[in-house]
């Protein structure tokens, strides 16, 4: 009546993997989180457009491909110059430029101008730029809609 010794109570021991903490990752909310921040980014991505709201012209002409970001100057409607948000004056506008260079006179300017400013005004700021030593300026335009 007496147990044989190592055996505890009668009850059997099951043999092979115990019963413990998992060591294993579960990444499915990990890969959930990520898609829904691809998902927001995606969606903010086209309203994270800096500058001064401008209805563009249309033309033909292919969208350049670019590597870097280039400097951006708009022309409002009536004629006010910005340098992304900031208002400039004509006599502003190469110190500035010159200030956010970061290649130099090397920098590709781009020149946005509303298409009912009048024409003279594009013209004598696209003056200014060239003027002031930069020789990479081109117009933005909106393609045209089929």
């Amino acid at each position: 009546m007496a147990m044989a010794a190592g055996a505890k109570g009668g009850t059997k021991r099951r043999r092979g993997r115990r019963s413990g903490a998992i060591n294993e990752i579960n990444m499915t909310p990990f890969i959930d989180v990520v898609l829904v921040l691809l998902i927001i980014f995606m969606v903010a991505a086209p309203m994270m457009t800096v500058g001064v709201p401008l209805d563009l012209p249309q033309s033909k002409a292919a969208p350049l491909n670019s590597d870097t970001k280039p400097i951006t100057l708009s022309i409002r409607q009536n004629g006010e110059v910005y340098l992304g948000e900031d208002r400039l004056s004509d006599e502003t506008i190469i110190p500035k430029l010159t200030e956010t260079a970061k290649s130099g006179f090397e920098e590709r300017v781009f020149v946005r101008g509303d298409k009912r400013v009048d024409y003279g005004r594009v013209a004598q700021i696209m003056a200014i730029v060239t003027g002031g030593g930069f020789r990479k300026v081109a117009l933005v335009t909106e393609p045209e809609q089929r």
